[in-house]
């Protein structure tokens, strides 16, 4: 009771008012920048940030449960995107070699910036705890579900992003329903959103050839010898002075795998994973 109590807290007990509202778009601002400059969160659930919408959900979430009318929350939440979104391509400039080339892809958060006006007024009514609050909410839940299902299946790279997304259903259950019949419905649309993307998303059958790091020659004899098997396979392509393997992956993951030419040894890793532009990528590391 006292986890819950916390939680109604934060969606409808915080003082929002103007000034709450500016810092929170200029904090938000900065840490997404961050999150997209500094090399260590690249391909990570903290870059997202600047690319999905699982955080700026919880962000337009917390100042609409903490406005006291719809037209507040309306207002407040498109100044909280109108200064937000601009400011992390503003923060990005000096470190990017597009420098202010980067705000032509401003223009798509400029209408999601639009689009939060109506979104938020009726949004608002979630505060409501009642089957409408429910059908507004639903969308929302569809989508942290969506996200949390797509998360759990490149564990554990985005198991930030999934517990992220799976903590916000379980928080707006608590806070914007008021009947177990009322959660029930909602935790149904979770699980039938991420069981249809566990269920319908296409298999994956990702195939290339790669040069090795440090381009290795290899020989006629060579052969992959130790791992390279399951949902990765490696083989070896082509020998000679262009030698290169080939990767096949049915799913996102990494492998070990040794390569082994005569007397000689060559131990890699091979990592299979999707960017942030939903683009299959591939690495191969030495080990």
């Amino acid at each position: 009771m006292n986890k819950k109590r916390t939680v109604g807290k934060l969606y409808g007990g915080l003082n929002m008012g103007w000034p709450a509202v500016l810092l929170l778009a200029v904090l938000s601002a900065a840490l997404t920048a961050v999150f997209l400059i500094v090399p260590v969160f690249q391909n990570t659930s903290f870059q997202r940030m600047g690319v999905y919408l699982e955080a700026w959900v919880f962000l337009a979430i917390l100042i609409m449960s903490n406005c006291k009318s719809p037209l507040e929350s309306a207002m407040k939440t498109f100044v909280f995107f109108l200064v937000s979104q601009p400011l992390i391509y503003l923060l990005q400039v000096p470190f990017s070699w597009q420098g202010w080339g980067l705000f032509g892809y401003y223009k798509y958060w400029f209408i999601a910036t639009l689009l939060t006006f109506p979104a938020a007024y009726i949004g608002w009514y979630i505060k409501k705890r009642n089957w409408l609050s429910l059908l507004i909410l639903s969308p929302i839940l569809c989508l942290l579900a969506y996200t949390c299902a797509e998360g759990a299946q490149r564990f554990p790279r985005l198991i930030v992003t999934t517990l992220f997304c799976l903590g916000q259903i379980v928080a707006y259950l608590l806070v914007f329903t008021k009947t177990p019949a009322q959660r029930l419905t909602g935790l149904a649309l979770s699980i039938c959103a991420a069981a249809a993307v566990l269920l319908l998303r296409p298999a994956m059958n990702f195939d290339t050839a790669m040069f090795l790091p440090d381009d290795p020659v290899l020989t006629e004899n060579a052969e992959v010898v130790e791992g390279g098997e399951g949902t990765i396979a490696v083989s070896v392509e082509r020998t000679g002075p262009d030698s290169m393997v080939r990767i096949r992956a049915a799913a996102f993951g990494d492998a070990d795998f040794t390569i082994r030419d005569g007397d000689k040894e060559y131990r890699y890793t091979v990592v299979v994973y999707e960017d942030d532009a939903g683009h299959s990528q591939v690495e191969i590391k030495e080990r």
